[in-house]
């Protein structure tokens, strides 16, 4: 999808994308990116709000943490938290900043 609309976009610099917020409220597109978050290595790893995904799956079920998502991203409620951010030493000069995001913004 993300290819298609960076297509789209450079074909057609004037091009407005109007459906694309409905896209990303769709329940199938929901259902869809949270399969994905369970299915990578780090669906163990709490994201900042301390969730897991094992978390949302045992305390509010797959269907009520999408449902009340989905509906904070409709009425325009929804704000996501800022990252968490490590410094990893890499040597005297520098340093790599890692990000972790929570489960609602992946």
């Amino acid at each position: 999808m993300q290819t298609k609309l960076h297509r789209w976009a450079v074909a057609d610099p004037g091009r407005r994308f109007d459906d694309l917020f409905n896209f990303v409220y769709d329940p199938a597109t929901l259902i869809v990116a949270f399969a994905r978050v369970a299915g990578n290595t780090g669906r163990d790893t709490p994201g900042v709000d301390g969730w897991t995904v094992a978390a949302v799956e045992q305390t509010v079920g797959v269907p009520g943490f999408l449902d009340d998502l989905r509906a904070q991203v409709k009425d325009g409620t929804f704000r996501p938290l800022p990252v968490r951010q490590r410094l990893i030493p890499k040597g005297p000069w520098f340093r790599k900043t890692e990000k972790f995001r929570n489960s609602d913004h992946r």
